[in-house]
């Protein structure tokens, strides 16, 4: 089989890529070893972070790197045999979320998640799946006063540079917009601009069946098979060996399968994360996306029931699961809104794609033809698949990208 382009990783960056190349009248052929969207994609939030800048820093205080040393937290978890292996990333991760470098990061990052909602909403509008969706923000809860000024404070910064859009919440307001919310909440922020998913698989599924009636192709295979054949790309899939003059590498947490087989060394490390589905106890309806800011887990009403989603465990991408973080937030959850019985087998568990940069990876190989990259996308790949895809599918056809990408080249790790 020959095509124009192969695109390794059917998750939402993948797929999304895959659309925007078939779309500019590439023959395009979609590569993954499962079922698109089952792998990091499918245990996400289910919020596309309009508001998300401002990216995840690695905390710079003292005295919190002790508490969270202690590994007793929801929102940061850490195997102690792993660190010695990725102790290089968070050095690095630290130094970049210092407060100088943290900014001018945030201020190149931005023009990406200024477009995601837009981008989402193309895709949404062509794959008929507007019924996934909901538009009416989130919500980030406080406990304390202290916590509450400050982060009021920082909407407000966030509302004045980039345009983010908020609504301050009271107690009293919480009480109204959540009725079957309890644990005493001091305040919390509504960010107005984001989007929510209903089921971000059922999201996936709904691109992929766009991409497939556009002419496009889905098939299995497994990437490290990839090689060169003259200037062509070659690799065996489920439907024979497959040639094309493009390869875009959208493995996330697996890009280094192919990466470093061309000589290329990324500094990707990985944040797993857990989540499970609960019902409601009785005719209790939690009606949006919900964050305790200050312990560290989010509850979202989503068409499989009350997803439990929990902050980052620092391990061996392929180690086996340890859902700790998943039991202390289900104990505290359970404080907040009176959660029923579980609704899965077993946790779920994937692994975010992170640079120490805290910025994507997107662009052509420096030092091969043909061979491009789209990963690294941490907490906000759901949020940034459409407008990735987007800008790599103009580079690749030879249009100028609609915004400046200089800032997510892979040269800055691998000159």
């Amino acid at each position: 089989m020959t095509k124009d382009a192969i695109v390794l990783g059917a998750g939402i960056v993948g797929v999304s890529t895959a659309i925007h190349l078939q779309r500019r009248g590439r023959q395009v052929v979609l590569v993954d070893r499962r079922e698109p969207g089952r792998e990091t994609s499918f245990g996400n939030a289910g919020l596309i972070q309009r508001e998300g800048v401002v990216p995840y820093g690695f905390p710079q205080q003292f005295g919190l790197l002790l508490r969270y040393a202690l590994n007793n937290r929801v929102d940061a978890h850490y195997h102690l045999r792993a660190l010695p292996s990725q102790i290089a990333f968070l050095a690095r991760y630290w130094w970049n979320s210092n407060t100088k470098r943290h900014q001018m990061i945030s201020r190149a990052y931005a023009p990406l998640i200024e477009h995601s909602v837009s981008e989402h909403n193309d895709l949404i509008e062509a794959s008929h799946a507007e019924e996934l969706i909901r538009k009416n923000g989130w919500l980030e809860l406080y406990r304390s006063n202290e916590k509450r000024d400050a982060e009021f404070a920082e909407a407000e910064r966030l509302n004045r540079e980039f345009g983010i859009g908020y609504e301050a919440l009271s107690s009293a307001d919480i009480a109204t917009a959540e009725p079957h919310l309890r644990g005493g909440f001091a305040g919390a922020l509504r960010w107005l601009d984001p989007w929510s998913v209903l089921d971000p698989h059922g999201l996936i599924s709904a691109y992929r069946r766009y991409f497939e009636s556009i002419g496009g192709r889905v098939t299995t295979g497994d990437a490290v098979s990839l090689g060169m054949s003259g200037s062509a790309w070659r690799m065996v899939t489920a439907e024979g060996s497959i040639e094309a003059e493009d390869v875009v590498v959208a493995l996330g947490p697996w890009a280094d399968l192919v990466t470093k087989r061309f000589g290329y060394a990324f500094p990707l490390g990985v944040k797993r994360g857990y989540h499970m589905h609960y019902a409601a106890e009785g005719n209790a309806v939690l009606n949006n996306w919900a964050a305790d800011a200050e312990r560290g887990y989010l509850l979202a009403p989503m068409s499989r029931g009350i997803r439990l989603t929990t902050g980052a465990e620092f391990a061996r991408r392929d180690a086996p699961k340890t859902p700790v973080q998943l039991d202390r937030a289900e104990a505290l959850a359970r404080a907040a809104f009176p959660l029923g019985e579980r609704l899965d087998p077993e946790p779920w568990m994937g692994a975010r794609p992170c640079t120490p940069d805290m910025m994507p990876i997107i662009g052509k190989a420096p030092r091969h033809n043909g061979l491009w990259f789209a990963f690294g996308h941490a907490h906000h790949g759901l949020t940034l698949g459409p407008v990735t895809g987007r800008v790599l599918a103009e580079l690749i056809t030879g249009e100028k990208p609609f915004i400046d990408i200089s800032a997510y080249g892979p040269g800055r790790f691998a000159p």
